[in-house]
């Protein structure tokens, strides 16, 4: 659903945000990612994002590849914040809500906060064409996105709602197939911090075509 709230460039949004680490999680500018709030910690932060007014939580990756405490991991520098747009009670104690992603960032520092939840100052500045709905669109290589989308499909025995794929502008496509795919956290990372939308289209193909490869190499039946 569209934000009520408007943001045309990187001074519009805070410099300092809460941040919600998840492995496997990406968000991107202008893609809705559904959560289900359920620690305490959580809870207590989007109480807190509902009560600034700003409604805005970044998403980011722990980084696996440092070793940390399991309670507050390492981070990736890039994330991608999102202002919660829906938001319900489950009756259980949980928030089912959904965030839009508004622009990524860049982390300048983990503050020393006395929230049970993590905060950091960030940086929109790498990003500002993340403020420019369909920038790119025209650069992408749809067809070679819809060839590896029905070869992933046919492979997995999983079916399309083809009507809305192939109304879908090129930006919502390529970054609605990358936040579903069902690829790890590095992978998930390097879509997320794919310089423009051609990019990431074009390593949204790549690791598609080397998980396929991998599947006929473990015995799969050939896609041809």
């Amino acid at each position: 659903m569209p934000m009520n709230a408007q943001y045309r460039r990187p001074i519009d949004l805070p410099e300092v945000i809460p941040v919600f680490p998840l492995p496997g999680a990406l968000l991107l500018p202008r893609g809705q990612m559904p959560l289900n709030i359920f620690e305490p910690r959580y809870l207590a932060m989007v109480d807190d994002s509902l009560r600034d007014g700003h409604r805005l939580i970044g998403m980011i990756q722990p980084d696996a590849s440092h070793a940390g405490d399991a309670d507050n991991p390492p981070l990736f520098k890039i994330g991608c914040v999102g202002r919660i747009t829906q938001l319900a009670e489950s009756g259980d104690g949980r928030y089912l809500l959904e965030l839009t992603g508004v622009a990524r960032f860049r982390i300048v520092q983990e503050l020393p906060v006395k929230t049970d939840y993590r905060q950091c100052r960030v940086s929109y500045a790498p990003f500002t064409d993340d403020f420019i709905a369909r920038k790119g669109d025209d650069d992408v290589d749809r067809e070679a996105v819809l060839t590896a989308l029905r070869a992933f499909m046919k492979a997995n025995d999983l079916k399309a709602d083809w009507e809305g794929i192939d109304q879908a502008p090129n930006e919502a496509l390529v970054n609605a197939l990358s936040m579903m795919s069902p690829y790890g956290p590095p992978e998930k990372q390097a879509l997320l911090e794919a310089p423009d939308l051609k990019t990431r289209a074009e390593l949204l193909v790549a690791i598609t075509e080397i998980e396929l490869a991998k599947k006929n190499t473990e015995g799969e039946p050939q896609l041809q």
